[in-house]
């Protein structure tokens, strides 16, 4: 009887099923690797620049807050918090602190609504989606200033509004609407409204078109009609587009300047005075630096605490 001859490999063979051994990196190579951060590399010019132009500006500034330097001569001397205390005790900072609240929490829901509306119109099958939309963009791209001026003329007693007004039989509602201390922070708002109402409804188009399509028909094969389709389905898919719009409108209003100027120059009297604009006159104006320079602090303070409170309660409510 035959016995089968043993057969073996060649050296250097690899043995079948057997795995290949993993190629490994010359150990000085490894080494050089470990410890190396390029990505902070990459941001260093970046912060560099934002440190030397933001950065220690700003804090060079907020040191003069707590002296009495009037923006002129080299000498001055520290006052503690005694430009603060003016601030407080002072009725036209009281009351652009709380024109400033006001103007940013009625801008900031009056956008964000309006912003939803023109996205959930513009993303339809509507044929002219397309040019509706740049049509409700468009004046996002005017200078604010120059948007201010325009809505000035539109709203003043002989303007396009009270003319239009008379015209459908509606004289009996003509106004000074910028003149009047109960209507003019209202009309600023709504030019904020009207002018940057597109920029929301382009970060709201973004977070509906990010929707899957079979999500929504799989809500409406369960039976859920439009409006409880938006309230359970999409409104919790936009929550991410909801906290980006709530932010920015709420720290552009806190921070309006160009409108309030070009509109009604934060008159009459206080009724339209925002922090931004009394810092204007109280540095440029009044020639008051230091307390220009604390007012700007405080607002700086208010916004920080404002905008993480809200991004605090939007994240807490997603999560």
């Amino acid at each position: 009887m035959a016995v089968p001859h043993a057969t073996t490999s060649p050296p250097g063979a690899r043995e079948p099923g057997a795995r290949e051994p993993a190629a490994q990196a010359p150990p000085g190579r490894a080494r050089r690797r470990v410890g190396v951060r390029a990505p902070w590399w990459f941001v260093v010019p970046a912060i560099s620049v934002y440190l030397f132009i933001v950065v220690v500006p700003s804090a060079n500034g907020a040191l003069f807050s707590f002296t009495d330097w009037n923006g002129l001569r080299p000498d001055w001397s520290f006052v503690g918090l005694g430009n603060y205390a003016e601030v407080f005790a002072d009725r036209t900072a009281r009351d652009a602190l709380v024109n400033t609240l006001l103007l940013a929490a009625a801008a900031t829901v009056a956008q964000n609504v309006a912003g939803l509306l023109l996205a959930l119109g513009v993303n339809s099958m509507v044929k002219s989606r397309y040019v509706l939309r740049v049509v409700f963009f468009a004046p996002v791209v005017l200078t604010p200033l120059v948007a201010g001026y325009v809505w000035s003329f539109l709203l003043s007693p002989n303007g396009a509004v009270n003319d239009a007004l008379e015209a459908v039989g509606l004289g009996s509602l003509r106004h000074d609407w910028l003149g009047d201390p109960d209507t003019a922070l209202y009309a600023v708002v709504a030019e904020i409204v009207w002018q940057f109402a597109g920029y929301s409804m382009v970060i709201y188009l973004a977070g509906l078109q990010a929707i899957p399509a079979e999500v929504l028909e799989a809500a409406t094969i369960d039976g859920a009609g439009a409006w409880s389709k938006f309230r359970r389905v999409v409104l919790p898919l936009l929550n991410g587009a909801v906290v980006i719009n709530v932010m920015l409108c709420l720290i552009g209003g806190l921070k309006q300047f160009d409108q309030v100027m070009a509109m009604t120059g934060g008159g009459p009297g206080t009724a339209t005075e925002t922090i931004s604009t009394a810092i204007y006159k109280s540095a440029f104006s009044l020639g008051d630096f230091p307390f220009s320079i604390a007012l700007a602090v405080v607002m700086t303070v208010v916004i920080a605490v404002l905008a993480g409170v809200q991004f605090r309660l939007t994240q807490r409510k997603s999560s």
